[in-house]
């Protein structure tokens, strides 16, 4: 019985590892599709394949009343608007302009921005620690985003890629906010139905430009079946199978991974890190992690930064 009690968490961090490496490889991998497509095919493309899936895996896995879960369309379009479909369209965006890795640096401070719109949206408090953490990713971020030189934030001088990451993580933002007050549904069929919404919204858009364009080499259809597959399908499993022994405030910790992750990836690529990338990443993660403090206590407090899967995209 023990070594059963104890093979489930390793099991669920087990979980929660390999679904913070898809999400990381999401972005590297998302690079090298964006080269090829337009971002809104891309997105089209990413969540009508992965629609029936994850409608397969809910109807497995959780047995959903699919009626109740349609009755809260209203919230299930919004957050497929923010999420699946904001974020998603921003990230590859942004990719188009800036390297995976400084894009995977931006992403970090999602969590503390989260915890931000927490505290006016919802009305949550923030410890001290808490704050002084959140200071501590900004300044990291400002880092990132500046290449080191602070003269760069007053003057423009920082990329449309970061630009466009940053509102990505506040689209992120917008997503988990709206989670928190929408009704509770079972994760995967709300993932599957956004998915479904996600592509009944973007379709139209997509053929009335011309597209979705396909993509027209083997490299860019295995990545495209890469981002189908791992960030959008397991990860959402992975993760959320996870959270049935993990509370979601240390679960929320490991996110942190995403951006170890994608660094490792990016070397194993051959891309270099410039030291503003080191720094300000080291700096990032550092704060993210003191503003994630309470979640190593053995009896977490709800906060912020527990149980949205999903912010490496």
């Amino acid at each position: 019985m023990g070594a059963r009690s104890r093979r489930t968490p390793v099991v669920a961090i087990g979980s929660l590892v390999a679904a913070t490496l898809f999400w990381a490889g999401n972005y590297v991998v998302g690079a090298a599709a964006v080269a090829e497509l337009d971002p809104v095919s891309l997105v089209l493309l990413r969540w009508a394949f992965a629609a029936l899936p994850l409608v397969l895996l809910a109807q497995f896995i959780e047995r959903p009343r699919w009626r109740e879960v349609l009755r809260a369309w209203p919230w299930l379009v919004a957050l497929g608007a923010t999420g699946l479909l904001g974020y998603t369209l921003l990230l590859y965006s942004a990719l188009q302009f800036t390297d995976p890795f400084s894009a995977s640096l931006i992403n970090a401070f999602n969590p503390a921005m989260i915890s931000l719109a927490a505290v006016v949206v919802l009305r949550q408090r923030l410890s001290a620690t808490a704050i002084v953490g959140i200071v501590v990713a900004l300044v990291g971020v400002l880092i990132v985003i500046s290449r080191g030189s602070p003269a760069a934030l007053f003057t423009g001088g920082f990329g449309l890629g970061d630009v466009l990451m940053l509102c990505a993580i506040l689209s992120w933002t917008a997503y988990t906010v709206l989670g928190r007050k929408a009704p509770a549904l079972p994760p995967i069929a709300s993932t599957a139905a956004q998915a479904v919404i996600a592509t009944l919204v973007l379709a139209p858009v997509s053929f009335l430009t011309g597209g979705p364009a396909l993509p027209q080499s083997t490299t860019v259809w295995g990545a495209l079946a890469f981002i189908v597959v791992f960030p959008s399908v397991l990860s959402y499993l992975l993760w959320n199978r996870a959270l049935d022994v993990i509370p979601p405030a240390r679960a929320g910790v490991f996110l942190n991974l995403i951006t170890v992750f994608t660094a490792v990836l990016t070397l194993l690529l051959g891309h270099p890190f410039s030291l503003a990338q080191i720094v300000g990443g080291l700096i990032v993660v550092g704060g993210i992690a003191l503003a994630n403090a309470a979640a190593f206590r053995p009896r977490p407090t709800p906060s912020a930064f527990g149980g949205q899967p999903g912010t490496g995209g």
